[in-house]
């Protein structure tokens, strides 16, 4: 039976998973993380199996092209057709938890439910604010390991993050700093980006995205990256003003907005 007074996973289906790898993409600054595992999972044509609810969502429904629809993340998977290479899951979704306890709730059934399927390493997606307008953003790394750091390295990420970065808040920060005490490892990249007030950065994701070809071991085309921007473009916009107008109004006077990096 499903509680309504917690987190719930739905899946439909469980795969068996080759030493899978978790891939976050939830909305953030610039929706980085939401479009470029978005877009992955597009490309790879990856299989959904699973949903999350939660009472830590905000508490409506959106009304888009005339149905309901129900705030959720979505999990996906993708089978490796390299001989050695490992298998992937995707998690994508609508909003993360709009009190700050909930962000823990949600996680830890994110983590328990990726440990059931024996994945044993998270990476977040998220955006870094710089403020200001860069032509080639570049792609920050927040490793937990040092043989991590080594591999990003490698592949054009900076580590270089001491005093430009200091807190990661929401599921692209927790996700990592949870899974440890779990026994899993992880990393967070972040997209450099202006953190003005825009709907989404193509530019800062597809520099993401370009690292996570390399890290991943996998290839697909960019081509068509701004052409599924443009298409997300109208529900992700009506997400975020129907979110920034309940925040405003359940936020108590005086309190000071959370300032989100991820």
């Amino acid at each position: 039976m499903i509680s309504i007074r917690e987190s719930n996973i739905i899946c439909k289906k469980k795969p068996t998973l080759k030493n899978p790898i978790c891939v976050v993409g939830l909305p953030g600054i610039g929706h980085i993380g939401r479009i470029s595992v978005d877009y992955m999972i597009h490309e790879l044509k990856a299989e959904k199996f699973a949903e999350l609810y939660s009472p830590n969502f905000f508490p409506f429904v959106v009304v888009h092209d005339d149905k309901i629809h129900t705030l959720r993340n979505e999990f996906f998977y993708y089978k490796s057709k390299k001989k050695g290479g490992r298998d992937l899951i995707f998690l994508i979704g609508d909003c993360q938890s709009f009190v700050p306890t909930g962000h823990y709730e949600v996680c830890g059934k994110i983590l328990d439910f990726l440990k059931s399927l024996n994945c044993k390493e998270v990476v977040t997606i998220g955006g870094f604010a710089t403020g200001k307008i860069v032509e080639n953003p570049g792609v920050y790394g927040v490793v937990m390991e040092d043989k991590q750091a080594k591999a990003l390295t490698k592949y054009g990420v900076s580590l270089d993050v001491g005093g430009k970065i200091t807190t990661i808040i929401g599921a692209s920060g927790l996700l990592i700093g949870l899974a440890k005490p779990l026994g899993m490892s992880g990393f967070c990249l972040l997209g450099e980006t202006s953190g003005y007030p825009i709907v989404t950065d193509p530019h800062a994701s597809e520099a993401v995205l370009k690292v996570l070809m390399k890290v991943l071991g996998v290839k697909f085309e960019l081509k068509n990256l701004k052409d599924k921007v443009d298409h997300m473009y109208g529900f992700i916009k009506k997400l975020q003003n129907v979110q920034t107008q309940a925040m405003e109004k359940m936020q108590p006077k005086g309190d000071e907005d959370l300032k989100y990096i991820g």
